[in-house]
């Protein structure tokens, strides 16, 4: 299929293909057919977040804190998990997560007050834990550069995981980072095939523009990985070994995964998109996803609900072992990070002195 001829059912340059029912909602909008609007305009609006970092304590999350400069993401990825927690603010978790984006103007200001706190204790923050932190907007808006330039002056360790060329824009700021093994950057990568990426991804880089960023990163010293996140069966899990043959010859010195989840109305948004683009599939993918998943969707249970559990999990983790042996990405090492030359902001003029 010619993923630049959409079918006119659905808007273009979008994953979702309509807003489905959202938990919290009384109210439901629903068009007759053929009222549909073909194209759906992307709007920008303030969030007035009081705080930027947030904490977690899940044993599946390799991080305990993050940073989203943004709630929302206009990348639209048909699978994304994160849609749903755009039902909190009102929003559908379908068109209206890819096309409502919650822009935090003040992050980082009050990522500079949160670091400055005496109480506040350094370790490794997640950008983003949630939405791409450099999704399109981020080009003209720069809220991302910004909390990375904190994060540079204090000499903050940050992990960063993108689907964006745009990251080797602030080359200069990982750079310095890199200086006291403070940084890591991860490119998720679900699929080497251009038109595959464009229907599940439609408005991330391309493939190929992720693998050169990554080379790009990896050249000036930066240490680099790559996620092959989330695996669907039938759809993108046979790409495995070539994702991590390709991201190895990029530089990659780490790498990880995980089987696909549907939580909540997730699955109404990616059934949707099955429908359009491989209904001949459709069972079969939600079957396999359902074996994964012990018999539902998206498992509940914290240690297998991100690699799943059975047959077809467990043929995915071998082509993944396998698969990092054999590009040679197993035999290599991404330095720990290290958050010993932390230094608390400049409050008053005056910078806490690092040594």
């Amino acid at each position: 299929m010619d993923p630049s001829a959409l079918p006119p059912t659905r808007p273009r340059g979008r994953g979702a293909g309509e807003n489905p029912d959202q938990r919290f909602a009384q109210l439901h909008v629903a068009y007759e057919e053929g009222e549909a609007p073909a194209k759906v305009q992307t709007k920008y609006l303030i969030d007035h977040s009081q705080s930027v970092i947030s904490k977690n304590d899940s044993p599946d999350i390799g991080f305990t804190v993050s940073l989203n400069p943004y709630r929302g993401c206009e990348h639209g990825c048909a699978y994304c998990y994160a849609r749903p927690t755009h039902e909190y603010l009102g929003f559908s978790a379908g068109l209206d997560f890819e096309s409502r984006i919650m822009v935090k103007q003040d992050a980082p200001a009050l990522l500079r007050a949160a670091l400055a706190k005496p109480s506040y204790k350094p370790s490794t923050m997640a950008l983003s834990g949630v939405t791409d932190c450099y999704q399109p907007v981020e080009k003209k808006l720069r809220i991302t550069r910004r909390c990375l330039e904190v994060l540079a002056e204090c000499r903050h360790p940050v992990s960063i995981i993108t689907k964006n060329h745009l990251v080797v824009r602030d080359l200069d700021l990982l750079k310095e980072l890199a200086k006291y093994q403070a940084v890591v950057v991860f490119f998720s990568v679900t699929s080497l095939d251009p038109k595959l990426a464009h229907i599940l991804e439609p408005r991330a880089s391309a493939p190929q523009q992720r693998l050169e960023a990554m080379r790009t990163l990896h050249e000036a010293g930066i240490p680099v990985g790559v996620s092959a996140a989330p695996m669907i069966p039938a759809i993108n899990d046979h790409e495995m070994p070539a994702i991590l043959e390709a991201a190895a010859n990029c530089g990659a010195a780490g790498a990880a995964y995980t089987v696909v989840r549907l939580p909540f109305s997730v699955k109404e948004v990616f059934s949707s998109w099955l429908d359009e683009y491989f209904p001949e599939r459709k069972e079969k993918v939600l079957g396999r996803i359902r074996e994964c998943q012990g018999e539902t969707l998206a498992h509940r249970d914290f240690g297998t609900r991100m690699h799943g559990e059975g047959v077809w999990a467990d043929q995915i983790e071998q082509v993944f072992r396998v698969s990092k042996i054999r590009s040679g990405i197993a035999a290599r090492k991404i330095p720990k990070m290290s958050s010993a030359s932390f230094r608390r902001p400049a409050v008053g003029g005056q910078m806490e002195l690092g040594i």
